[in-house]
């Protein structure tokens, strides 16, 4: 068995070795802790010992994460599968957003609405079978009547019961002067066109509407008794003038059209949606079989 040498008696070469064992040793022992606890995944081969010392390369765990790993084709499609998913849904959200934006917006209107409820206004029913203004044409005396022989037989029970309207009330807002300067036309407006009202000027059509205000305003008058009231109207062209008077202020009307009906066209007293004066008289002069309609707007 050889004997040990003391250290003082070991060359630089036999020194340089038994350092570089120990350093090894040292250093395994370090590896196989690293290993145990998962610090290191592979370490470099053992050195050897007659090559040059140099520090061994140990890959750790953080290091290998960075490498790119090969992701598998069903996870790719799973991927996308999860994308699309995710992609839906914010769609998704986003259109029940504005729908309920929109939802909210229409419960505001109803809800304003039913804090502000507007007052119905009842459309006035036509109730006249013939138009008004009819008569006989005057005799040699002047004398005339009213021509119950354009009413059908079957109808004239209803006229008759019609005859006897109750008059409303003076109010404000109710037509009473109208004035065509085209026509030289100035005269009252009374309420009603039954035969005794038309004897007193023009007659306005019980429960049409009042100057300036929406709907029809239909005013009747003779052509060729009671003051010839109407007895022009043909001649009024687009864009003549007519003025009707209120007790508080006045109302300019535009002739817009004219026309020639047959009496029982009472269609033209219906409701309108917009401001319109209707002017009706019997036509033609001393014949009177026709009538003759113009038809105004509300200037402005």
């Amino acid at each position: 068995m050889a004997r040990k040498k003391a250290p003082e008696d070991l060359s630089v070469e036999e020194l340089r070795r038994l350092l570089v064992e120990k350093r090894r040793g040292a250093r395994k022992e370090r590896l196989e802790h690293f290993r145990r606890t998962g610090r290191a995944i592979s370490i470099a081969p053992d050195l050897d010992l007659d090559a040059p010392f140099s520090a061994p390369t140990i890959e750790t765990a953080e290091e290998s994460s960075s490498a790119p790993t090969p992701v598998a084709p069903r996870r790719k499609l799973l991927d996308r599968i999860l994308l699309g998913v995710e992609v839906l849904a914010v769609v998704g959200l986003a259109a029940i957003i504005l729908n309920g934006v929109g939802l909210l917006r229409t419960l505001n209107t109803e809800v304003v609405a039913a804090l502000n409820p507007e007052t119905a206004v009842p459309t006035p029913l036509v109730m006249a079978v013939v138009l008004p203004s009819g008569h006989t044409p005057p005799d040699a005396q002047g004398n005339t009547r009213p021509n119950e022989a354009e009413i059908p037989a079957h109808l004239l029970p209803m006229v008759q019961s019609l005859a006897n309207v109750p008059i409303p009330t003076a109010a404000p807002d109710q037509a009473v002067r109208i004035q065509i300067p085209a026509i030289n036309v100035d005269a009252p407006i009374v309420q009603g066109d039954g035969w005794e009202q038309l004897k007193k000027g023009v007659g306005q059509y019980i429960n049409s509407a009042a100057p300036g205000q929406d709907g029809n305003l239909v005013l009747s008058g003779h052509n060729d008794v009671y003051g010839e009231i109407f007895r022009y109207l043909d001649r009024l062209a687009p864009g003549d003038q007519v003025t009707i008077f209120t007790q508080q202020r006045q109302y300019t009307y535009i002739v817009d059209h004219t026309v020639l009906v047959e009496p029982t066209a009472v269609e033209v007293m219906a409701a309108t949606s917009s401001p319109t004066a209707t002017l009706i008289s019997c036509y033609p002069y001393l014949v009177n079989d026709q009538r003759i309609v113009v038809f105004a707007r509300l200037q402005n």
